[in-house]
């Protein structure tokens, strides 16, 4: 186990968690928080399919720096729009969910 990203991940949901006033936020929740960033509209209540779609571009944005994904860019609802460029490599489930925080985390040290 690497306790040095163990802690990086629980400080930076200790911060959101705080921030948001939430209980403690899971991946799918910083994910979530991201994609409304990104999307840049005022904060309101998403419908279902609207969740989702901040979903995929909280993904698509934070692997932007790993090459996977390519931003081609917002549609007329300012909604952005993003291409596969590479294939993710096949990963067992607990490998996919520690790409992820490393991507979220590098994201937000940006």
């Amino acid at each position: 186990m690497d306790l040095a990203f163990e802690k990086r991940w629980r400080d930076l949901v200790t911060k959101l968690s705080s921030r948001f006033d939430a209980g403690t936020l899971d991946l799918n929740a910083v994910l979530f928080l991201i994609g409304v960033q990104e999307l840049g509209q005022h904060a309101r209540d998403f419908k279902k399919d609207e969740k989702v779609a901040l979903m995929h571009i909280a993904i698509c944005v934070v692997l932007l720096p790993y090459g996977y994904y390519k931003e081609l860019g917002r549609d007329a609802d300012g909604w952005p729009h993003f291409e596969r460029d590479k294939d993710l490599p096949p990963l067992a489930a607990e490998e996919q969910e520690r790409l992820m925080k490393e991507a979220v985390l590098t994201y937000f040290e940006a």
